[in-house]
């Protein structure tokens, strides 16, 4: 599939789970193809970094579901926080170890798991419909019951996939975006590369085949298609392009330019923009020595 035809999938009002964590393996190409799309009213469940910062922005986020909005190096995502402050979005914010259960209460069609995580803390507080439930065995232990979190799609970045929407992550993390597959009605892969299924364990062990074809309904080929985001070992975080996007995000004045510059058209005038951006870095770095 490409990107638009993705985006063509998903329907404004519906849940739509978005994989990765804060700013590593994002799936961006989805979300920029998402941002030129009339989709709007989104429910979004994410370990959110910029690809929640750009839905804020846009004002496609009806509903976020999330245990923070980072960008790594940078600790609060900048449009995350300023439509945050202005009230845009409704927001569920749970514990990070209740939102992977909740993930997997989805994933397996259950209506809650059993917690521990977020007893003694505010998050019961900030989110008065969390509820309890007792252990039905001899210790009777009060636990939280982490809802399901069941998606109508989830969007995902991994570093190769086969035609068949069997996925394969390479880097130090799987992450979530599995659960995040199996918890949706409807998932989507893009990758850095598509390859043969043999290929897929040509140079690396099964335990790197993350996501399996049962679960996934298209496959995205998009080299880059995570930047700015890391997608380790193909490529790191462009930082020098994260901070240009923070600085512009914080400024009201700069953000219709960085805008118009590198989101205003497709995928490829996207990776086109980024790649002048560098040129003209590197310029800047030769005439200050």
């Amino acid at each position: 599939m490409t990107a638009e035809e993705v985006a063509g999938r998903i329907e404004s009002g519906m849940t739509v789970g978005i994989g990765g964590w804060g700013s590593r393996r994002k799936p961006m190409a989805l979300v920029r193809a998402l941002l030129r799309s009339d989709v709007t009213d989104l429910t979004v469940v994410s370990y959110g970094g910029p690809d929640v910062g750009l839905l804020a922005a846009a004002g496609k986020i009806r509903k976020l579901v999330a245990a923070f909005a980072t960008l790594d190096s940078v600790p609060l995502e900048p449009h995350f926080t300023a439509a945050r402050q202005r009230g845009d979005f409704e927001f569920v914010e749970l514990d990070e170890a209740m939102f992977m259960w909740g993930l997997t209460a989805g994933a397996h069609r259950l209506p809650f798991m059993p917690v521990r995580a977020g007893l003694g803390s505010d998050v019961l507080r900030v989110n008065p419909s969390l509820r309890t439930v007792t252990s039905p065995y001899e210790d009777g232990e009060e636990l939280v019951a982490a809802k399901a979190l069941r998606l109508d799609a989830a969007l995902v970045h991994l570093n190769r996939a086969d035609p068949y929407g069997n996925g394969q992550y390479l880097g130090p993390d799987p992450y979530f975006d599995d659960l995040f597959c199996e918890a949706a009605e409807q998932a989507y892969v893009s990758c850095e590369q598509v390859v043969e299924t043999a290929d897929l364990l040509k140079e690396h062990g099964p335990q790197t085949l993350l996501v399996k074809r049962l679960f996934v309904h298209g496959v995205v080929e998009t080299p880059h298609g995570a930047h700015f985001t890391s997608c380790a070992p193909d490529h790191d975080r462009d930082e020098a392009f994260q901070r240009a996007y923070v600085a512009a995000a914080r400024d009201p004045e700069a953000w219709p330019a960085f805008r118009e510059r590198f989101l205003s058209g497709d995928e490829a005038a996207y990776q086109a923009a980024v790649a002048a951006f560098h040129q003209e870095q590197s310029a800047k770095k030769g005439d200050a020595a």
